[in-house]
């Protein structure tokens, strides 16, 4: 199925609608007699943006997004939950070392978000890629991140509508 122009430009715009309006809630306060001037200003301040920053196909599927920010906020909150129980309670493990993982993710956009967002596994950070080695500090070098890596991997590469070659056969 073809991609409809017309369609892509009304999410677009309705896209920056949306986003100008919870700014304008968020500066204004949800006060009805506020959308006076808030209508507006918001549909002013959209064409605007259109025209000064025209929509540019970012390759993001948004059906992928919506699956990827829940597991990104849920992952930030156990990535924390987990280092402040190892601080707090001395015989969970702490053995810190580092990782080697494959990535399969091919787009440049994709790599960078993986690598970045690793640091949301609990005790785990990005230190070094070298080609599709990606070397990774552990606060516990002992359990393999390797199973959550995978996930990650496969909900960047949905986000990103990017298949991912089997692992076993690279």
């Amino acid at each position: 199925m073809e991609p409809n122009p017309t369609l892509e430009r009304w999410i677009h715009y309705a896209g920056r609608t949306t986003l100008l309006a919870l700014g304008w809630i968020l500066l204004a306060g949800p006060a009805p007699e506020s959308w006076i001037l808030g209508i507006p200003s918001v549909l002013l301040a959209t064409w605007a943006s259109l025209r000064l920053a025209p929509p540019r196909r970012r390759g993001l599927s948004p059906r992928g997004l919506m699956a990827f920010l829940p597991y990104f906020l849920w992952q930030s909150v156990r990535g924390g939950i987990d280092v402040a129980g190892r601080i707090l309670h001395p015989r969970m493990p702490i053995a810190p070392g580092f990782q080697i993982y494959r990535t399969r993710l091919s787009k440049p956009a994709a790599r960078v978000l993986f690598l970045d967002s690793i640091s949301l596994l609990p005790g785990s950070l990005s230190a070094d890629l070298d080609g599709d080695r990606l070397r990774i500090h552990a606060i516990d070098a002992d359990s393999s991140l390797a199973p959550e890596l995978a996930a990650l991997e496969r909900r960047i590469a949905a986000l990103f509508g990017e298949r991912l070659p089997d692992p076993t056969h690279g």
